[in-house]
């Protein structure tokens, strides 16, 4: 199956970093019948007390309502949605392909299930995202070279 790639919007909130509070931040969307596809929470680096929270996608009025509501709003940072068949090295070849065209990420979160992969990329300019995006699909439609690691005496 071939490579997906397609810009998304990430709506973000900050709460507080406590038992039961990504639960209660989510029930919002359970009741308006939501259906996430990435949901992301951390707590912030140096500080116990406040967390993130984002996900996507938020589309339709119903749910846009319900994201303000939540206190989400529609994160400034521009973001894409990869999806597709997963390849060893195939994660150094993108990230590769980013980096040799002088493109910064502001984060990267990855997983593989079974032989699918998704990846949600954060860029510091829509201009960085449309022409990573363009490198993606030529990443992933040609063949990825496998990498040797040398042995350390």
């Amino acid at each position: 199956m071939a490579t997906t790639v397609r810009s998304i919007v990430l709506w973000r909130r900050e709460i507080e970093n406590q038992p039961g509070a990504l639960a209660s931040t989510l029930e919002p969307f359970a009741s308006a019948g939501a259906d996430l596809q990435i949901i992301m929470g951390y707590r912030y680096p140096g500080n116990q007390a406040k967390a993130a929270v984002e996900l996507s996608p938020i589309v339709g009025k119903k749910l846009a309502t319900a994201a303000e509501t939540a206190g989400f709003k529609a994160s400034g940072i521009p973001a894409l949605l990869v999806e597709g068949d997963n390849k060893p090295g195939l994660g150094h070849a993108i990230t590769e392909a980013i980096a040799d065209a002088k493109i910064n990420l502001d984060f990267l979160v990855t997983q593989v299930i079974g032989r699918r992969y998704s990846a949600v990329i954060g860029f510091e300019s829509a201009e960085d995202a449309k022409k990573a995006a363009t490198l993606i699909k030529k990443t992933t439609t040609r063949k990825v070279k496998k990498t040797t690691t040398r042995k350390r005496k």
